[in-house]
């Protein structure tokens, strides 16, 4: 499976979309800071699956259609910024969606997320990337997760992998940095958390129209995940 994601700056790398799902044969498609009145219901044959309502600049996933089925979606709301409470930019922070692969009749978790902005305290930020982990089990226990985005995290990135490791998840960063806008913060902003999933690389793309560079996850699910069908012969038999 490949995954796309991508920041696009307040929408203005949105012309960009077609070519980079294009160009690497995306399965997924996450999105952050994006209008959410103006992107289509299709991308290169990736369909939307969902975006964020209450945001002025919001989330969004898009699914290949051919290959996944989209099962269930999950927007939350995270705890706010200074920022967030003034300028009120973001309201859902986490746009999370249970997948069907049709042809290997499983269930994979895949998320869009966006953190709080560096005026925030990176403990605001762990707490939100530790809510958001939480709630993705919440559409479906025990199933591969994987969650990308801007996570705002430029420094002690050692202690937010910790933190997630705790969770049960792991924290991949890519092969090269994914912003570039100020010269004293530059560095890896984007990153893919996961669980279930075997992360076969992290690639920077190069730069198109934002500050963030977009990012290719390339993962599969870990040997030994259930079948749909297996779990729900497993439910059937607990009851």
């Amino acid at each position: 499976m490949k995954v796309i994601s991508y920041n696009l700056r307040k929408h203005r790398a949105a012309g960009e979309l077609a070519h980079l799902v294009e160009r690497h044969g995306a399965d997924v498609l996450c999105l952050q800071e994006a209008d959410t009145t103006d992107i289509p219901d299709e991308i290169s044959g990736l369909r939307l699956a969902d975006s964020t309502q209450r945001n002025r600049l919001g989330l969004a996933l898009y699914y290949r259609e051919n290959t996944f089925r989209a099962v269930d979606v999950r927007a939350i709301a995270l705890k706010k910024s200074l920022h967030d409470r003034v300028l009120k930019p973001a309201e859902e922070r986490m746009l999370g969606v249970r997948l069907h692969d049709i042809d290997e009749n499983i269930d994979v978790i895949v998320a869009s997320f966006h953190a709080a902005p560096l005026t925030a305290l990176n403990s605001l930020r762990r707490h939100q990337i530790r809510t958001a982990l939480g709630e993705l089990q919440q559409l479906g226990e025990g199933l591969p997760a994987l969650m990308v985005g801007d996570y705002n995290y430029p420094v002690f990135k050692e202690r937010l992998g910790q933190h997630v490791r705790e969770q049960g998840y792991e924290l991949n960063l890519s092969d090269s940095r994914t912003y570039t806008r100020y010269r004293f913060f530059r560095g890896h902003y984007d990153f893919a958390t996961s669980v279930g999933f075997e992360i076969d690389r992290v690639r920077t793309l190069p730069q198109g129209l934002s500050d963030h560079l977009p990012i290719l996850v390339t993962a599969h699910p870990a040997p030994g995940v259930k079948r749909v069908v297996e779990i729900a012969e497993a439910e059937t038999g607990a009851a």
